[in-house]
């Protein structure tokens, strides 16, 4: 449990039952006149008494939360648990909408929520520069809406920075769960609307370089996010030779060691690899369409590219208070493999990270994979 300067008060629990959760997080933010609270949770908690027992403890706080495959905090990483981040009403105002049927995403209907969002901070504080506001959004991670939902949001955003993370389930891809103001929602996205007085920038890290290996998806369906053929060839198999191992041996862990990237823009984005289907084929964590072209990507160290990106924020905003971030699940099992997540853990501790693992994370206009983004908030006040 922990206050910062800026005023947000973080909380977590591995409590085993929700009411338990609950009553932990809300002692460790202890009375205090909140703006917003965001609560992420794994999905063994049972959802309704977690959302009842979140309305009763913070009464009259606007909540938004999902499911996580994996908790963040300063403790560490949580393979369960509850996390929470709770906004005071002294410097942050707080806005947030709902977006429902992101599977079938009315693009007009997303904007006009996103603006009226706006609208709302714009009336109540007409004097307050744009670069005082920053969004975030919880995207449901097995809707395969995300590219979608995330551009409605980015262009109704009009340039105010945006970050967020997918919703996740501890890799049962059976369900993934957000709560909004006391109502539970499935196949849905949240999108929060921060203006603080207070510095911060957004950032995302990962740490993969391309290599010269080359797929071309030959046959796919886009819809549900499953690659047939890469280069005229069964997906796994063609995959697995590439990183020299059995088809019949792909697990996660594999995934996460041997991502595939897409160049956009003269960048490289991870698209991850979920699983290996009993026909061969391959379904992945972000949109996939025939024709694109993937490429197989190296590890670099972990450890030492998130230090560096958190060594130069720390640098531009003169000191961090806190950072939300939002981690790819990948990621994490990533660095078990490479057992060096104790090393990741203690970057966590010391610029106190709070946030959740992800099954896919947004930066500005872009659903990403196997990287780390998030919001750094400085300690100063800005003047």
């Amino acid at each position: 449990m922990r206050g910062h300067l800026c005023g947000i008060r973080t909380a977590w629990t591995v409590a085993a039952t929700a009411a338990e959760a609950v009553a932990d997080v809300a002692a460790g933010i202890g009375p205090s006149r909140l703006s917003h609270l965001l609560a992420f949770f794994s999905p063994d908690y049972v959802v309704d008494d977690l959302n009842t027992a979140l309305a009763g403890a913070f009464p009259g706080t606007p909540i938004t939360g999902c499911t996580m495959s994996g908790g963040i905090c300063p403790a560490g990483g949580l393979e369960r648990g509850l996390v929470v981040v709770a906004f005071p009403e002294k410097g942050f105002r707080v806005v947030s909408a709902i977006l429902d049927a992101i599977d079938h995403l009315d693009v007009a209907r997303t904007a006009s929520s996103v603006r009226a969002l706006r609208r709302i901070l714009e009336t109540e504080s007409p004097d307050a520069a744009p670069n005082r506001r920053f969004a975030l959004s919880f995207i449901d991670g097995l809707a395969n809406a995300e590219e979608t939902v995330v551009s409605a949001i980015a262009w109704a955003l009009d340039g105010i920075p945006l970050v967020g993370g997918s919703a996740g389930d501890d890799l049962n891809f059976r369900e993934t769960v957000l709560l909004h103001q006391g109502s539970i929602h499935r196949r849905a996205a949240v999108v929060v609307l921060v203006e603080t007085d207070y510095p911060f920038q957004i950032f995302k890290s990962d740490h993969f370089e391309p290599t010269t290996t080359k797929f071309v998806v030959t046959a796919s369906d886009d819809e549900q996010r499953i690659v047939h053929e890469l280069n005229a060839e069964p997906a796994a198999r063609e995959y697995a030779m590439a990183v020299g191992l059995d088809p019949e041996a792909l697990t996660p862990m594999s995934f996460a060691a041997y991502p595939l990237a897409v160049k956009v823009g003269g960048e490289y984005f991870c698209r991850s690899i979920r699983r290996m289907n009993a026909d061969g084929s391959l379904s992945f964590f972000c949109a996939i369409d025939e024709g694109v072209v993937l490429t197989l990507a190296q590890p670099r160290d972990i450890v030492e590219t998130t230090r560096s990106e958190l060594t130069r924020l720390e640098a531009a905003l003169g000191g961090i208070d806190l950072i939300i971030g939002f981690d790819c699940i990948l990621r994490r099992l990533d660095a078990e493999s490479r057992q060096v997540r104790q090393g990741i853990c203690d970057l966590y501790r010391r610029y106190d990270v709070v946030g959740f693992e992800t099954y896919g994370e947004q930066y500005r206009a872009m659903h990403l994979n196997q990287t780390f983004t998030g919001i750094a908030i400085g300690r100063l006040a800005a003047s």
